[in-house]
């Protein structure tokens, strides 16, 4: 990789003899004009995540101006190329009107080219010259994470919602960028406490900035049920009304409605959502509907403690699983992704042999609706088919071992929990699993944080965030600012590439743009704000 941070432009006088030869005269000797100090004209730009490769060129920035074209080469392009321009119009305050190929300067293009294998799924390679930008790559996706870095090469004030008059410069340079891992993730618990529709766009659009491909929507769990079952109407009914606390007004669910808008909105930024119905523990809110089905040790009524382990639906009861393939049905139908995830974590009150045949069964029920299943690390007590993802999040090992093509989810607690408290003085989060700053999330090397487990087994990471303290976004940023872009460049760098000494001064760049977004964050003292 070429970083060269560095160019510099060159100029000096001498136009003594033209202008002597011009009257007639024979020119005396000069002395010539001392040259200007170098004046640098570019920078290593400060991207996050960290790109593959990246070199300058030294030529002169491309230049946004009211004439720019956006050009989209291929129909599966100009939703992208959009975006981009929505993004951008309006602190620019030009039209940047996308369309089809037709000039060959001034213009950025977006090029799908089904040739350029070497670039993977969702790799890009981004070209920068003083007449043009191209970005190309063989999918839509990649072509949207090409314009996530070129929006990062363009100053912080491109965020604005308001016209800001200044040069839009683009310096000169080649990026190609491949990401290291498939599932680069971020989970958000909206049982604990709710989050409208708009609160988790706005978590949608964090996730999309820094490459991230995945949101994991935690929807039920003791305190609250939030997604609608038509066929299971009591379960949103009764299951939403109250939330950690239990403060007045609290509570909520998704329609089915609201949740198509969610997952469009997360399709159209190339995130997959990932549902997941924690069952058969942190099952309260749905038996509060469903008494019946009850087979734990409290009875089923609205809960608003953080206590876990307690709750569980009756295992070895034909109704509960009923239930279930209702649920799993209709998740399924409103999920166009491959995945659902059905939690499988912290169960006290069931036998190993009980808990492995429910792991089995509800497996069963996800692969007959078309789906592979997901589960925390737990699942791994079952026999799992190929396919299925155990999500890590609390072992250094594994307990039991990996049955064929079942791979690994790494959400180390102590590395990937970003709910948990930065330091003694951070008035929310958790601390169970100890104090996690910037430096935590980000210095793991995901292929050898399992000694039993190589990469090739490792379907990604992904950073959970859980909502016992956070109300509000707003929380939830400050919460998620800056460790999850950490998390997003674990996921995608290179191992090989990425240091954290390089990646604290790259974060620190970051700010600006934050704060053009309104995005609320935490200024960690590792960091050179």
């Amino acid at each position: 990789m070429t970083l060269s941070r560095n160019s510099f432009r060159q100029s000096g006088t001498g136009v003594a003899l033209l202008l002597a030869a011009a009257c007639g005269r024979t020119p005396a000797p000069s002395v010539p004009a001392p040259a200007k100090p170098a004046v640098p004209v570019f920078y290593a730009p400060r991207l996050v995540p960290q790109p593959t490769s990246l070199a300058t060129a030294g030529d002169a920035p491309f230049v946004i101006s009211e004439t720019t074209v956006l050009e989209a080469d291929g129909a599966d392009a100009m939703p992208v190329a959009r975006l981009f321009a929505a993004r951008i119009r309006p602190a620019t305050g030009y039209p940047l009107v996308p369309g089809t190929p037709a000039v060959a300067t001034n213009s950025i293009r977006f090029q799908l080219r089904a040739d350029r294998t070497d670039l993977g799924e969702e790799g890009y390679e981004l070209v920068v010259r003083p007449d043009s930008v191209r970005i190309v790559a063989r999918s839509a996706a990649g072509l949207f994470h090409g314009a996530q870095t070129l929006r990062q090469l363009l100053p912080p004030e491109i965020e604005s919602d308001i016209r800001i008059g200044r040069p839009w410069g683009i310096p000169s340079l080649t990026i190609r960028d491949i990401p290291r891992f498939a599932w680069r993730g971020a989970m958000l618990d909206v049982a604990r406490h709710f989050f409208t529709v708009n609160e988790v766009k706005q978590y949608i659009d964090i996730l999309a900035m820094y490459k991230m491909n995945v949101l994991h929507l935690h929807l039920a769990d003791d305190q609250g049920w939030r997604i609608e079952i038509r066929s299971r109407p009591l379960l949103a009914e009764k299951g939403s009304v109250t939330e950690v606390a239990g403060r007045p007004g609290g509570g909520g669910y998704f329609t089915q409605q609201d949740y198509a808008d969610l997952v469009r909105y997360a399709q159209e930024r190339f995130i997959t959502v990932v549902p997941e119905i924690d069952m058969p523990g942190h099952f309260n809110a749905a038996l509060i509907g469903y008494p019946e089905l009850a087979c734990s040790r409290r009875a089923p009524g609205p809960y608003t403690g953080i206590d876990v382990g307690w709750s569980t639906v009756c295992v070895d009861s034909a109704p509960s699983y009923a239930l279930i393939d209702d649920v799993v049905r209709e998740m399924a139908e409103l999920t166009p992704g491959q995945y659902l995830h059905m939690g499988g974590d912290e169960v006290e009150t069931l036998t190993p042999e009980q808990y492995a045949s429910f792991v089995q069964r509800v497996q069963e029920i996800v692969a007959r609706h078309g789906k592979k299943m997901v589960g925390w690390e737990e699942i791994t007590a079952a026999q799992l088919q190929p396919g299925t993802i155990a999500q890590l999040w609390r072992a250094d090992s594994l307990r039991h071992p990996l049955g064929p093509g079942v791979r690994m989810l790494l959400s180390p607690a102590k590395k990937a929990y970003i709910d948990q408290k930065y330091d003694p003085t951070t008035e929310l989060g958790l601390r169970w699993a100890g104090y996690v700053d910037v430096r935590d999330s980000y210095d793991w090397d995901p292929a050898t944080y399992l000694h039993d487990v190589g990469e090739d087994r490792i379907a990604g990471v992904e950073a959970p965030i859980w909502t016992e303290t956070l109300r509000n976004i707003t929380a939830v940023e400050y919460l998620a600012i800056p460790r999850l872009p950490a998390i997003a460049e674990v996921g995608w760098s290179a191992q090989g590439t990425r240091t954290w000494d390089d990646f604290r001064v790259r974060l620190a760049a970051q700010a600006a743009r934050w704060r053009m977004l309104g995005i609320n964050y935490y200024r960690s003292s590792q960091v050179p704000w």
